[in-house]
């Protein structure tokens, strides 16, 4: 039999649908080691990194841009896609894609990191200065809302806000495609807990199974 672990685990991260990897290795890890508790903390990215450097998280979830050289960290096996959260009865809900010349104009409701903003302007291209940010949110769901109730667009991740079933609203992805990137990390030289280290070693083995195609977790 395996030794006995206990403790706690503490996870800091953006809103993202990979917190489902995350979650697929912490469940595997609570399957085999129930006495470890989880943690999590939702933030933006200047949120997580600092609660990562005060030593309140053990592991911080990223979605690039983000300045990653002061840790370790593992690049996880998926990807985001920015897009534009809408109200369903609204005329850009007609189409597939989002472009730069569709969002002149519209009351737009952004992102207040900065690295964030300057990845959309660099989509967006010359005249990124004259687009009509009239909100702006660190967490999605409150945004969401503000959506739901005729504020405007919001400039999002996709998957992080429900738009299937009765939901009013919709998600349309950005053309050309701006994909992004995932990192967890952890502090250099960081003297883990047994159930922190556990847990690294079950999200490596998830990672690996995932990359393989296996998915690692029953449906």
């Amino acid at each position: 039999a395996e030794e006995t672990i206990s403790g706690d685990v503490h996870i800091g991260g953006g809103e993202t649908d990979a917190m489902r990897l995350i979650a697929r290795a912490a469940h595997r890890l609570q399957s085999a080691y129930p006495h470890i508790a989880y943690h999590l903390f939702s933030g933006n990215a200047d949120d997580v990194t600092e609660r990562l450097d005060r030593g309140l998280v053990d592991f911080g979830v990223f979605i690039e841009p983000a300045d990653l050289s002061k840790y370790d960290f593992i690049k996880l096996p998926v990807t985001d896609i920015w897009g534009v959260l809408m109200r369903k009865d609204c005329p850009l809900a007609a189409r597939a894609t989002i472009r730069p010349q569709d969002l002149l104009g519209l009351p737009l409701l952004a992102s207040n990191q900065h690295l964030v903003k300057n990845e959309f302007s660099g989509w967006f291209g010359e005249g990124y200065e004259k687009l009509n940010i009239t909100t702006t949110y660190n967490l999605l769901y409150n945004a969401s809302i503000m959506v739901e109730e005729g504020m405007g667009y919001a400039l999002c991740l996709d998957k992080i806000v429900r738009t299937s079933g009765g939901s009013p609203l919709c998600f349309r992805p950005l053309e050309p495609k701006l994909e992004v990137g995932l990192h967890i990390a952890w502090k250099k030289y960081q003297f883990f807990s047994k159930a922190a280290e556990k847990f690294l070693e079950y999200l490596q083995r998830e990672i690996a199974d995932s990359q393989k195609g296996g998915g690692g977790a029953e449906e």
